[in-house]
């Protein structure tokens, strides 16, 4: 078993834990502002507009990669959605959002038993959380869209986003961070990468 495969030694939150989930989570609030900017620019709609969902899921992946307990993903998901309501064109709804996000992360870390942090796990939390958002967004705006036309697609291309935004790109932005030493209190920043 490799470092970074190690499970958690324990569930017990740390200040720095707390400190760093809320950092990532207002940070990746002010990128949501930004992406809002731009996904409203852009405007596209369904199902093509599922590709612009993964930036929304990486304050989740990243957290949970990064801290390694439960609820990291949650709370720094959640966070995220809360700051960027200083500027959302979406509305109080968005933090929703960012919770069922969050939770939708959570369910791939807890079914590795938050003792995995590897590629497998990345995915995972990235699959889970595109098809929480997908389902989300379904139930929400689109539900007499076609199942087939649209739908289907949506969440394809939402969990894809998802997979290669939030997963790959989250685990290789925690990896990048941990060589540079600033995650030294962390088990994910003493893992070999």
């Amino acid at each position: 078993m490799s470092v970074q495969d190690r499970p958690v030694t324990t569930a017990r939150w740390r200040t720095v834990d707390i400190v760093t989930t809320a950092v990532l989570g207002v940070a990746f609030g002010v990128v949501f502002i930004l992406w809002n900017l731009v996904n409203s620019a852009i405007a596209l709609v369904p199902p093509v507009s599922g590709v612009m969902n993964g930036v929304y899921l990486v304050p989740a992946l990243v957290a949970g990669l990064l801290v390694r307990k439960p609820g990291a993903a949650t709370f720094a998901s959640t966070l995220a959605a809360a700051v960027s309501l200083l500027a959302s064109p979406y509305g109080g709804i968005i933090v929703v959002y960012g919770l069922v996000q969050g939770l939708g992360g959570e369910l791939g870390f807890a079914l590795a038993r938050y003792r995995r942090f590897g590629w497998g796990t990345a995915v995972l939390a990235a699959v889970t959380a595109g098809l929480s958002t997908s389902l989300l967004d379904l139930t929400l705006y689109y539900p007499e869209v076609s199942f087939w036309g649209v739908k289907v697609p949506y969440t394809v291309l939402t969990v894809l986003s998802s997979v290669v935004i939030a997963g790959v790109l989250g685990l290789l932005l925690v990896r990048a961070l941990a060589r540079t030493g600033a995650l030294s209190s962390f088990a994910s920043g003493r893992s070999r990468v």
